[in-house]
């Protein structure tokens, strides 16, 4: 479904030459969609590095509260996705996604204004929803925009982009922090929300296919009129991807390898500060491991992912891989402080290895076993299954897996690797079935 990104396009005559540039991509459509992502991801790390100490510090909230509020908030995000899918198929990817960025850009202004538990709830709901609702119409634009064979390879340069993204709006968060004053974090919030409406503006401005100047107007207008006329029977269609086994059976099983997220993210850190002897600075180094070994692995994991049955291989070796990891960062328990960071900085590059190779799969089959069909819908569910894993995740992991020691980090290896090679089964169901190519 992919080819390497140099192999796909040749450099036009534009391109610079120098060599910062040669890291920009060859497609001038995916240059635009990186820097729309690298504004967008600039804006969440700033915001992410002070939003818990904002909420809890200035706006009064105890973690209790906090916790249900994002578990509340969490959940909305995983009801958003399927119709917010749908809504893209029926109304276009683009303008459905602008609207959706720029109510994410406003309601997370609103933070600033908010002054009761309530209410906070209720905006952290509308933000959630708004977010993850925009990332499932996001990946239906990138359908529409970017040709089948360079749609995962373009997916995988933007991954790299938003992990610089991330560290770059975290580092900035980072003065925020240490300057430690209400104005301070409201500045920043308030950043990351103008983030989010500049890049509705950019959306806007993205060309795509069937939609430029009179036209889009036009389009969205026969859209609307076709929805009316429609009426009732047209808005109970079901939703293919709902009716699709072999889709709902790849979306289940890349929820499962998405735990990997909340392992890296709450389960390595509570495990080298509660279970080891390594040293506290080990979590940073962890996260460093990981966010440097995604970029420089990202666009070549997506190499030989270019049929649905190379994308189900990369998952299962992606299934072992993570397995591995969990294995080795079992064995840091009960053993010398500096060796125990050296097996968790082993097991976590492991991790990050797995994590390439499951993203690309997993993309790639999210777009092979929907074919040009309904793209909206398709990766509405899928993305509600991501999100839903990424909700319970750091419950499961900080239960289920820390407190059972190295023989919870097996089973949830055994877990892994069991998702990661039963997506072989599920895309052979698929090609009995003819929904997707040999």
């Amino acid at each position: 479904m992919t080819t390497p990104p140099t192999a796909t396009a040749a450099p036009s005559s534009d391109l610079p030459t120098s060599g910062a540039s040669r890291l920009l991509h060859p497609d001038p459509t995916v240059r635009r969609l990186a820097r729309i992502t690298l504004l967008n991801t600039v804006g969440s790390g700033l915001s992410l590095s002070v939003g818990v100490l904002f909420f809890t510090r200035f706006l009064g909230l105890s973690a209790g509260r906090l916790g249900f509020a994002l578990t509340a908030a969490g959940l909305c995000g995983v009801l958003a996705s399927v119709p917010a899918g749908r809504a893209a198929d029926r109304w276009g990817a683009r303008p459905v996604l602008v609207a959706l960025v720029a109510l994410t850009g406003l309601g997370t202004a609103g933070y600033t204004l908010v002054d009761g538990y309530p209410a906070f709830v209720a905006l952290a709901c509308l933000v959630s929803a708004a977010d993850r609702g925009g990332a499932a119409v996001r990946n239906a634009l990138y359908a529409e925009v970017l040709p089948a064979d360079k749609r995962v390879a373009g997916r995988a340069y933007l991954r790299v982009v938003t992990n610089v993204g991330l560290c770059l709006g975290t580092g900035v968060g980072a003065i925020a922090l240490q300057v430690d004053s209400r104005a301070g974090y409201l500045t920043a919030i308030l950043a990351d929300a103008a983030s989010y409406l500049a890049v509705a503006v950019m959306f806007q401005r993205l060309r795509v296919p069937g939609w430029s100047g009179a036209a889009s107007a036009e389009g969205a207008d026969k859209a609307v009129a076709e929805a009316v006329e429609r009426g009732p029977a047209g808005a109970r269609e079901r939703n293919p991807a709902l009716r699709d086994g072999p889709f709902l059976v790849v979306t289940a099983l890349g929820s499962v390898l998405a735990l990997q997220f909340a392992m890296l993210e709450v389960g390595v850190p509570l495990w080298i500060v509660q279970q080891t002897d390594a040293p506290r600075i080990t979590v940073a180094g962890t996260l460093i491991v990981n966010t440097v070994l995604v970029i420089a692995l990202q666009v070549p994991a997506t190499r030989g992912t270019e049929h649905p049955v190379a994308a189900a291989r990369a998952c299962g070796r992606a299934g072992l891989i993570l397995a591995a990891s969990c294995l080795v960062l079992g064995l840091a328990r009960g053993i010398p402080a500096g060796l125990a960071a050296l097996v968790v900085l082993a097991g976590v590059a492991l991790q990050a290895v797995g994590e390439v190779l499951s993203q690309a799969g997993t993309w790639a089959l999210s777009y092979d076993l929907a074919g040009e069909r309904a793209h909206g819908a398709y990766q509405g569910v899928f993305n509600a299954g991501m999100s839903a894993a990424l909700m319970i995740g750091p419950a499961v992991v900080s239960t289920a897996v820390i407190g059972h020691g190295p023989v919870g980090w097996a089973v949830l290896g055994a877990l892994l690797a069991g998702a990661g090679l039963a997506m072989g089964p599920a895309v052979r169901w698929a090609r009995r079935r003819g929904e997707v190519p040999a």
